[in-house]
């Protein structure tokens, strides 16, 4: 979390740069030394409607200050837990080179920045961009040991080609799923009209995939939906639009009847104390669409409580 003071200054949310949470930038990404690294991706041209998620990365930064003041740490007396205390070391690398209208290029820069995230022992937070990001992020974790991917979204994203477009934010899951090291896939929140034929729902159930809807997850409980995702290592891609539109209508393809915001943060703690959480990336919020802001501010928000989750039953394990 942002310090109050450095070198006697005052460090208000509304003053500064604005790196996420107002913690350390990082320029040379081979001298990385945090427990997580937050990465930007502006890259939207792999969305197939409304574009504008490439200034999601600026915007959930500018968001995330709002939770950057001083005190040490974000006391919860629900839990009676202060999660993201001084002990916890999160910094900001800046966005990956993006070129537009070059997916491939583009791509392989966003792998760059996640690889190197990777070997300085970080955790890469990527924040999105279109849900095309995804497919660099997993790529670049295929020297790690396998994983499972745990998906929070409106949409199934499986479709295998289309137009002849492989490498679009209606994708991801399907090139993950292709994937050696990737397990299977845990798919929450899935609804209504999709981006994703009924032989695309046969193909990912075949290879590896649990489907939920919000109705089916909700009927369950998130304690319950988070015991169905295989014990171990997991990356999670969260696309901004598996929330409802009430809350978060800055997103390029909103899908009523969506999670609130407990559902998830329920979920990702819990997923919390029963996996080893590798990766995170977050994605499809395109601020032009809201004007309140609140779309940036949920990312925010469930980024750094997901943070706390993770480096407190991480912090608990040491004990």
């Amino acid at each position: 979390m942002g310090h109050s003071y450095e070198d006697g200054r005052l460090n208000l949310p509304f003053v500064g740069i604005a790196t996420f949470g107002k913690n350390p930038y990082v320029s040379d990404w081979s001298n990385i030394d945090a427990d997580a690294a937050i990465i930007g991706a502006p890259f939207d041209s792999g969305a197939q409607y409304r574009s504008g998620a490439r200034f999601g990365p600026r915007s959930v930064r500018e968001a995330s200050t709002l939770f950057s003041f001083g005190h040490a740490g974000a006391y919860d007396h629900e839990d009676d837990i202060t999660y993201l205390d001084n002990n916890i070391n999160i910094v900001d690398m800046g966005d990956a080179d993006i070129i537009h209208t070059n997916t491939k290029k583009s791509h392989e820069n966003i792998e760059i920045a996640v690889r190197a995230a990777l070997k300085s022992g970080a955790i890469p937070v990527t924040i999105g961009g279109d849900h095309s990001i995804n497919i660099p992020c997993i790529n670049a974790f295929d020297d790690q040991d396998e994983f499972h991917i745990v998906q929070i979204d409106a949409h199934l994203d499986f479709v295998d080609e289309r137009h002849g477009v492989r490498y679009g934010h209606g994708n991801p899951m399907r090139r993950a799923a292709e994937k050696k090291y990737v397990r299977g896939i845990s798919q929450f929140g899935i609804r209504n009209v999709s981006s994703t034929a009924k032989s695309g729902y046969e193909d990912a159930k075949k290879m590896g995939s649990d489907i939920l809807s919000v109705r089916q997850f909700r009927k369950i409980g998130p304690h319950a939906a988070a015991k169905r995702i295989p014990k171990g290592r997991v990356y999670v891609t969260i696309d901004i639009d598996a929330f409802c539109p009430s809350i978060a209508p800055g997103t390029g393809t909103p899908s009523h009847g969506g999670f609130l915001y407990y559902d998830v943060l329920e979920l990702l703690q819990e997923l919390s104390k029963n996996n080893e959480v590798i990766g995170i990336d977050l994605v499809e919020v395109a601020p032009a669409y809201d004007q309140t802001d609140s779309t940036s501010i949920l990312a925010a928000q469930v980024l750094l409580n997901f943070l706390g989750f993770i480096f407190h039953e991480r912090s608990n394990l040491k004990k």
